[in-house]
């Protein structure tokens, strides 16, 4: 049943799905063949998608790897944005993954001597969106090529190793699958550079190896940190009793244990993750995630005179109303209470025994509040002087402020190899001690981002650190005193973007821990706002940065905000920042907010604009009063440390005020027809427990609803994408031909019903017959996450948010007239728009400039593969231009460059006798006037106009 979900158009009426699956590797590796077969014969391959950016901010740094002979040549691994090359320290960067098969990346190197590059695909971090990988790739080439070497099914790569004398022999360390247990993880070794591997380090299906490191002048004593998790979509455990050090001397063909109760490292349940740092064969350190218990003795709160959120816990009836009031109305104030909530009227509903004292306390609790609150004891060193027989705890004190209780995302250190006793340590931020751990400085920069992933630290020279954090790379070479930023990638990693309708247009997005951003959609890449000061792109608010809505009517009115539901309205205009986050009554179980809550301004009037948690929220006058027209739509939250049983997407039809839909994370799809009146659960026939990550009510017919689920957290990786046309009551796959990976988000077209775009977690697709069969649509686009998809109406672009590659722009207006009739045709040209003339094509500014040159874009569509001539012809027939264009079945694109041939021109002065200038590249442009271009081919033939204005 589940096989003809995905390959055919079923009905759905009864539920399919009884327990979900994780994706295997050969269904994973048959679905990136069914890509390959799909981009060649795309009827879209030509149709191109450009970058617009942004870059300054970046996105997540997991890995770098230096030239140890020359430092200003490193290559740079981004979570999901690819692998990058430079070789001028930092000042420009060369993309070198994009010809593989995905931009995912865990662990990065390279055998200098060789050249060779080894990538080991799928982050090795554990966030909300640190997706898998297909494996190990390889590259002889220095990235021109790269060739799959197997460990497929591991999904994560902790650590790559190699023997700097034998490029041949390399170790990995395999993380292993996120959210499901499997067997491909622990420690590989190939000898024959990656034909053939040997697992030689198993401890669990739920453990992996997290971090591989060696003795510098002795590849056999190597170290692997073994790391037991269970993610889940409402709940982290990132720690257990399989977590620990093992050691092997004989480079990685046999290990043992070295983390033993005797040792002197911690053991038990609340071992969590462990990064490594070698000296030598005898000294290594370790950074661990401790998720043991403080001692409450040394947690005791300092006597003070200030109300904390804790007080109110276990504080009595009495003791809560002899309260001064102006103390408790501090407390309130300062913690964002609603004006109704102040000393007397809390005061009254204790009295009445409406409200109780521990509800203050729990009115803060949100999802955030919850995390940090966790008492544990965190990041510790340890360090062994015996190659890992004893350990010894190095900080004297907590290291506080450096994991909060995010350990899972960090646990990287670094040792000087030059210093025994000078490491580093990286998390929110990069700290190092002198002293072999016992105290720490931060070295954290003004214009160094937070979290930190990856460190170089430069062996020939004291000081010099390259750094790899979530706002990119930095370089120091004070030992952190000062830093240069080296941000001109496009990784930036978004979860949603926007467009509004000034001229130009500007286009907005949240990204992953680097805010909300706004440009212009025209915005030219190049490194002048150095000089200026003027970076084109602005941040307008930090965080993790969320959904974005503009107001129509002025598009100064911003409304967006970052996570767990913390949404603000903007002026632009004004510098007017406002927080509108909806909030429950005291006494009442707080509102649960989505990582990425949902927003959504009303098509109908854009003063209303709703809000999910839980349960959907309605605002009448911009966000500043709130009413909960809703009761819970989800399947009611589960316990654990994650917020769940949220909303994720809410639509409203644009044919009725009031009709409006609304899809949860634990796969619940629910229906109003009267504005919240009522509800009904819609989605009883889907697949169970599946994160729903788009409900798109249509634009085209009023019952026609779209919905896709994301198995994303269940490593599940099959496309589920849906149609009804009764308002919910049935539903259709229209998966068809999509390759496996999860899907993001679907798009209907404004002008073209048949026209939809679907956004994967391994590209971009397109139909023209609303679902029955897909292209891939991905000519300037690496396979890359597409998060988020929207169409500016009147540019008629489509812009594409990526995890990973920032923004993309595509011009699909020839896409928008692509109907039945058209495809049916042997050959198609479609309408150009014209072109003004300018003096200035061909020539330069200066000698030292490069001139200005036209080009005109001939957009047609050929049914079959052809051969095709065509003709540039004057409206009196002198023909001016003629070439020769060897077509795809689909849309094709012939760039002419406006300039006369050499017999076009002479044809053209003997009929008209103006003066032509020849430019001073050499060519000599078309004058002004009406042109046109016949194309011929395919046993077809047509001819369409431009004019030179």
């Amino acid at each position: 049943m589940k096989k003809l979900l995905l390959l055919f158009p079923l009905l759905l009426s009864i539920p399919l799905f009884s327990q979900i699956a994780p994706t295997t590797a050969l269904k994973v590796q048959q679905a990136l063949e069914q890509k390959r077969q799909l981009e060649a014969n795309s009827l879209v391959k030509n149709i191109p998608l450009k970058n617009i950016g942004p870059t300054v901010m970046s996105g997540r740094v997991v890995d770098v790897d230096v030239n140890p002979e020359d430092p200003t040549e490193f290559y740079v691994g981004y979570a999901s944005g690819g692998l990058w090359h430079t070789n001028n320290n930092g000042i420009s960067f060369t993309p070198v993954l994009d010809t593989s098969e995905t931009q995912n990346v865990g662990d990065v190197a390279v055998h200098w001597p060789t050249g060779t590059i080894w990538v080991g695909t799928g982050e090795n971090n554990a966030s909300r969106s640190s997706y898998a990988g297909i494996g190990i790739l390889k590259s002889n080439d220095k990235g021109t090529t790269w060739q799959n070497m197997g460990l497929t099914d591991s999904h994560h790569i902790g650590r790559i190793i190699i023997n700097p004398n034998n490029p041949d022999e390399v170790v990995v360390g395999a993380a292993g699958h996120l959210y499901s247990p499997n067997e491909e993880r622990g420690v590989y070794k190939t000898i024959d550079g990656g034909t053939t591997w040997q697992k030689t380090l198993f401890v669990a299906s739920d453990t992996g190896i997290i971090d591989v490191a060696f003795s510098p002048n002795n590849f056999s004593v190597q170290y692997a940190a073994a790391w037991q998790k269970d993610r889940k979509a409402w709940n982290f455990l990132g720690n257990g009793n399989a977590s620990g050090i093992y050691k092997s001397t004989d480079g990685g063909t046999t290990w043992s244990r070295v983390s033993t109760p005797e040792s002197g490292f911690p053991t038990g349940e609340g071992v969590g993750r462990i990064g490594l740092a070698v000296f030598d064969e005898n000294i290594v350190y370790a950074v661990h995630d401790n998720q043991f218990r403080r001692e409450k003795s040394q947690e005791a709160k300092k006597k003070s005179d200030v109300l904390t959120k804790e007080d109110f816990k276990t504080m009595s009836t009495d003791d809560f109303l002899k309260l001064d009031d102006k103390e408790l109305n501090d407390f309130l104030k300062t913690n964002g209470f609603q004006e109704k909530y102040r000393a007397e009227n809390i005061k009254q509903l204790v009295r009445s025994g409406t409200a109780k004292p521990a509800d203050i306390s729990k009115y803060l609790e949100d999802a955030n509040s919850m995390l940090f609150d966790t008492p544990v004891i965190g990041a510790e060193v340890y360090r062994s002087n015996d190659g890992g027989k004893t350990w010894d705890k190095q900080n004297e004190k907590y290291i506080d402020d450096l994991f909060y209780s995010y350990g899972y995302y960090f646990a990287q250190i670094g040792v000087d190899p030059n210093d025994e006793n000078k490491i580093y340590l990286s998390g929110v931020p990069i700290i190092k001690s002198d002293d072999g751990g016992k105290t720490f400085t931060s070295i954290n920069g003004d214009n160094v981002h937070s979290d930190h992933h990856a460190l170089w630290i430069n062996p020939n020279k004291p000081g010099h650190l390259i750094n790899g954090n979530d706002g990119g790379v930095n370089i120091t070479y004070d030992d952190g005193k000062n830093w240069i930023k080296n941000n001109s990638p496009e990784v930036g990693q978004f979860y949603a973007i926007n467009v509004d309708n000034q001229e130009p247009y500007h286009v907005y997005g949240g990204l992953q821990d680097n805010g909300v951003w706004e440009g212009p959609h025209n915005a030219q890449k190049n490194s002048r706002w150095h000089q200026t000061g003027q970076y084109p792109w602005k941040s307008i608010m930090g965080g993790d940065g969320m959904q974005v809505q503009i107001d129509s009517r002025n598009h100064n009115v911003v409304y967006t905000g970052f996570q767990f539901g913390n949404y603000f309205r903007l002026n632009k205009e004004s510098k007017e920042r406002k927080y509108i986050q909806p909030k429950h009554e005291l006494g009442e179980t707080p509102y649960r907010f989505n990582w990425q809550t949902p927003i959504l301004l009303s098509p109908h009037n854009q003063d209303i604009l709703y809000l999910g948690s839980n349960k959907l929220h309605r605002s009448l006058n911009q966000g500043d009063d709130w009413e909960t027209i809703s009761p819970d739509l989800t399947q009611g939250g589960k316990k654990g440390n994650v917020a769940y049983g949220t909303l994720t997407t809410v639509s409203e039809s644009p044919f009725k005020f009031g009709l409006i839909y609304v899809g949860s994370d634990d796969g619940i799809v629910q229906i109003t027809q009267n504005a919240g009146g009522s509800w009904k659960n819609i989605s009883t026939s889907f697949p169970k427990d599946l994160w729903v990550s788009r409900v798109a009510a249509s634009q085209h017919k009023k019952e026609r609803v779209y919905a896709t689920l994301n198995g994303y957290r269940w490593d599940d990786f099959a496309p589920y994408v849906y149609v009804s046309e009764d308002y919910g009551t049935t539903w259709k796959s229209i998966a068809g031909t999509i390759p496996a990976s999860p899907v993001n988000v679907i798009l209907e077209d404004p002008e073209n019903e048949n026209l939809l775009f679907v956004g994967t977690d391994n590209g971009l697709y397109v139909t023209f017959n609303r679902g029955e069969s897909w292209e891939a649509f991905q000519n300037g686009l690496p396979n890359v996450a597409v998060h988020d998809l929207v169409i500016q109406p009147e540019a008629k672009h489509l812009l594409v948010g990526t995890h990973g590659r920032s923004i993309y722009r595509a011009d699909i207006s020839n896409l928008q007239k692509m109907t039945p009739e058209i495809m049916g045709q042997a050959l198609h040209a479609f309408k150009l728009q014209n072109i003004k003339h300018s003096p200035r094509w061909g020539n330069p500014w200066s000698s030292w400039s490069k001139p200005q040159t036209p080009g005109l874009d001939i957009t047609f569509y050929s049914s079959n593969p052809s051969s095709y001539t065509a003709k540039i012809k004057t409206v009196d027939g002198i023909e001016v231009s003629t070439t020769e264009i060897e077509a795809d079945k689909g849309l094709n694109i012939l760039s002419y460059d406006l300039a006369f041939s050499k017999s076009g021109k002479s044809a053209y002065l003997k009929k008209n006798k103006k003066e032509l200038k020849e430019a001073k590249n050499g060519k000599t442009y078309l004058p002004k006037g009406k042109y046109l271009v016949a194309l011929n081919g395919n046993g077809s033939s047509q001819q369409v106009e431009f004019e030179i204005e």
